[in-house]
């Protein structure tokens, strides 16, 4: 396993807002050189992202990736779907769990782990929109409370 610090390079925050997040699992992500070189530049987004198990394998739907800079005809799509590397044991526990009613798969975030580029990805539950309000109440409780300690 490769030794190094962890560096994130893009949140999902929205699904905090949207999902209740039940589990998550750590995967490798199938890339090619010059999207690896425009992560490392930051150039990537996670918004509206999900995940999909498909003939025994899971793929990452909507990830941005901006093309390179100077990556001219080997710029990939920057849409297109990207593999995701887990054990086949990962795969059918999620896509067992992602099959009951209101669940989903989603990327939580993208990070480099030494040499490597790491995806987080959980299993949500879909919030109702009055759980949403409650969320923020709570959260608002929360920092008021930390604000009158100080």
């Amino acid at each position: 396993m490769p030794t190094g610090a962890v560096k994130r390079v893009a949140d999902n925050r929205k699904a905090r807002h949207d999902y209740y997040i039940e589990d998550t699992v750590e995967a490798g992500i199938e890339l090619f050189g010059t999207e690896v070189k425009s992560i490392r530049a930051g150039a990537c987004n996670l918004r509206d992202s999900f995940c999909a198990v498909k003939n025994g394998e899971v793929f990452a739907h909507n990830i941005h990736i901006s093309p390179y800079e100077q990556g001219n005809r080997f710029n990939r799509d920057p849409l297109r779907p990207k593999r995701l590397l887990l054990h086949k044991r990962e795969i059918n526990k999620l896509r067992m769990a992602a099959e009951r009613d209101g669940y989903t798969l989603l990327p939580l975030n993208l990070y480099l782990k030494g040499s490597l580029v790491k995806v987080t990805v959980a299993l949500a539950k879909g919030k109702k929109t009055y759980d949403k309000r409650d969320s923020e109440k709570q959260r608002d409780a929360q920092r008021e409370m930390e604000r009158a300690k100080r």
